[in-house]
């Protein structure tokens, strides 16, 4: 008897935790495949204009982040600590 294992990637993963505005989110689902996005618990396609919205969105943003990271990096530093303490 030979059994075949199907190796398909999860079209959804699991974010497990991190912390935003000092806050911890858990478990949080996101998309694996590509032009697609989260509703309401289903996955949707993205509208052609969504995707360049959020192209463009993305663009700007590593603008603006890179001007920022040295702020980013303090929080990331102080928010290991916090992880460290909790465990995780």
């Amino acid at each position: 008897m030979s059994e075949e294992i199907l190796s398909e990637s999860p079209r959804t993963k699991i974010v497990k935790i991190r912390f935003r505005n000092g806050k911890i989110q858990r478990r949080k689902r996101v998309s694996n495949v590509k032009g697609f996005t989260i509703r309401g618990g289903k996955l949707t396609r993205m509208s052609p204009a969504e995707r360049r919205r959020r192209k463009m969105g993305a663009r700007r943003g590593k603008l603006k982040r890179r001007s920022k990271m040295v702020r980013i990096n303090m929080k990331r530093a102080r928010t290991m600590l916090k992880r460290k303490r909790l465990g995780l």
